[in-house]
C-alpha cells in the first residue's frame, strides 16, 4: 500500500480510537497515548513549548557532547533534507539543540513550535518521534495520525536514540521530520544508520582517551608496585586503564562529583582517589578492614533526591557514596521506594514506566544498568530495594516539578498528589 493512502487509514483509526468505538493505533503508539493521557494532555489541545533563552541553548549544545558530530549527521542524512525534510538534534531532555533543513520546512515547524531550544518530550507535547524515543530508548516513527495532539497529525518525524556506549548514557536524539506526505517508512532506518555511526565513534574517541590515561599511569603505578596494596587508574567513567596487585575489575562505579580523597566503592570498598590526566587512581584499602559482608549494612539508607536533577545517596556505618541518575533509573528507583518490601516484577514496572507491560525485555536491562551502579541494595525476584536498606524519597513542594517531561505512569500518580513535604520516607 502506498505510504500516503496509509495516511488515511491512519486519521479512520485515530478517530475510532480517540471516540472509543474502534480498533486502536499499534501497540507502541498506543501505549505512548496512554501515557500523555495520564499527564492530562488532551488531543486537541495546544501544548506550550517557550523556548529557552539563547544563552541557555548555547550551553545546552556546550554541554551535550554533540557538536562535533552534528555536520557528519546532517551529511549521513542529506538525502533526506533534499526530499524536503528536517534533520533536528536534541538532547537527553527532548529539547532541540539544533536543525538544518530547507527554509520551508523550517517555516512549517516554525508554526508548531518545533524551534531551537523548545522541549519535544511525551510530557510537554505528547507523542512524538523525539520524546516516544526518548521513553522506549529505541528507535521510532511517528506517522502524521500518530500524533496525540490534533495540531501534529499533518506532520511525520523519525528519531533514534544517540548513545555512548562507553558511559551507557543516552547523549541525544538524531530526529528527521517534515510534513507526513512526504515521510516515508524506510527514513528511520536512514536515522537509525546515523545515530549507530555516531555511537561507534563516540567510543573510539573514548578508547583513544584510555590509551592515553594508560601511558601516563604506567609510571605512577610503578613507583607504587614495591609498597603493596592494590591500585587502579580508571578514566572519568571508571573504565580501566591499568592496575596493580589482585584486583582488576574492568569498570569501578563511581561516586557523583568525586573530587579526591577517601571514599567508599561498591564491590571493593575503602579507598583514596587521586586525579590523574584524564582519570583517576585509586589506592584501595585491605579487604579485611571492610564492614559487613557481601550484603549491605543492617543500618543502610538509601535517598532518592528528585528536588533537581536526580540523585541517589547511599549510606553506611563504612562509608557513603551518591550518584546521578538518568530520568529512566529514578523512574525505577521511584517505582521500587514505593512498592515498599513487596517490590514488583518487571511487568509491574514495565507499566510503571511505560502503560505497556509487553516491555519487560526493556525493563530488564535498564534493571541490570541499574544494579550495577548500585549494588547489593538491589534485589531480583521480585525487584525490590533489600530489606536492609531504609528507603527514603526527597521531593520538591509541588510534586508537579518531580522529573519534568517524564511521562512515566509512577511520576504521573505522584505529580497527581499535589504538593508534599520535602522529605518522604
Amino acid at each position: 500500500m502506498d505510504h500516503r493512502t496509509d495516511q488515511t487509514a491512519l486519521h479512520r483509526v485515530r478517530e475510532s480510537a480517540l471516540s472509543g468505538s474502534g480498533v486502536g493505533p499499534r501497540d507502541p503508539v498506543a501505549a505512548s497515548w496512554r501515557r500523555v493521557a495520564a499527564r492530562g494532555l488532551e488531543p486537541g489541545s495546544t501544548p506550550e513549548v517557550p523556548p529557552l533563552p539563547g544563552p541557555e541553548l548555547e550551553r545546552r549544545r556546550a554541554a551535550s557532547g554533540l557538536a562535533e558530530f552534528v555536520p557528519r549527521l546532517t551529511h549521513t542524512l542529506a538525502s533526506v533534507m533534499d526530499s524536503g525534510q528536517m534533520v533536528v538534534v536534541a538532547d537527553a531532555e527532548g529539547r532541540v539543540l539544533w536543525r538544518a533543513g530547507s527554509s520551508g520546512v523550517r517555516r512549517a515547524a516554525d508554526d508548531l513550535g518545533f524551534v531551537g531550544g523548545s522541549a519535544w518530550t511525551e510530557g510537554n507535547v505528547g507523542t512524538n518521534a523525539i520524546g516516544t524515543c526518548l521513553v522506549l530508548d529505541e528507535g521510532v516513527h511517528i506517522q502524521g495520525p500518530e500524533h496525540f495532539v490534533d495540531a501534529h497529525t499533518r506532520w511525520g518525524c523519525a528519531a533514534a536514540p544517540i548513545k555512548d556506549p562507553w558511559s551507557g548514557r543516552t547523549l541525544g536524539v538524531v530526529d528527521v521530520s517534515g510534513p507526513s506526505r512526504g515521510m516515508h517508512p524506510a527514513e528511520l532506518a536512514l536515522v537509525e544508520l546515523a545515530a549507530r555511526m555516531t555511537s561507534l565513534e563516540i567510543a573510539e574517541r573514548h578508547r583513544a582517551e584510555l590509551d592515553r590515561l594508560r601511558a601516563h599511569a604506567a609510571p605512577v603505578l610503578a613507583g607504587l608496585a614495591g609498597a603493596g596494596g592494590d591500585a587502579l587508574a580508571v578514566d572519568r567513567w571508571g573504565h580501566l586503564a591499568a592496575a596493580i596487585g589482585s584486583r582488576s575489575p574492568d569498570r569501578v562505579v563511581l561516586p557523583e562529583g568525586l573530587s579526591g580523597g577517601p571514599l567508599w566503592l561498591p564491590t571493593l570498598g575503602a579507598a583514596v582517589a587521586e586525579p590523574l590526566a584524564g582519570g583517576w587512581l585509586l589506592r584501595l584499602g585491605e579487604a579485611d578492614d571492610l564492614a559487613g559482608g557481601p550484603g549491605p549494612d543492617p543500618a543502610t539508607t538509601l535517598e532518592l533526591d528528585l528536588t533537581g536533577e536526580p540523585v541517589v545517596r547511599v549510606g553506611a556505618p563504612s562509608g557513603s557514596w551518591s550518584r546521578r541518575l538518568s530520568p529512566r533509573h529514578a523512574e525505577l528507583v521511584l517505582a521500587l521506594v514505593q512498592a515498599g518490601p513487596a517490590g514488583r516484577t518487571a511487568a509491574e514496572l514495565a507499566l510503571d514506566l511505560f502503560a505497556d507491560e509487553a516491555k519487560v525485555v526493556t525493563v530488564r536491562a535498564e534493571l541490570s544498568r541499574l544494579r550495577r551502579a548500585l549494588g547489593s541494595v538491589l534485589l531480583s525476584g521480585p525487584y525490590r530495594l533489600s530489606p536492609g536498606v531504609a528507603a527514603s524519597l526527597r521531593l520538591p513542594g509541588d510534586r508537579a516539578a518531580v522529573l519534568p517531561g517524564s511521562s512515566a505512569p509512577v511520576v504521573a500518580r505522584l505529580a497527581r498528589q499535589g504538593t508534599a513535604p520535602a522529605q518522604v520516607r
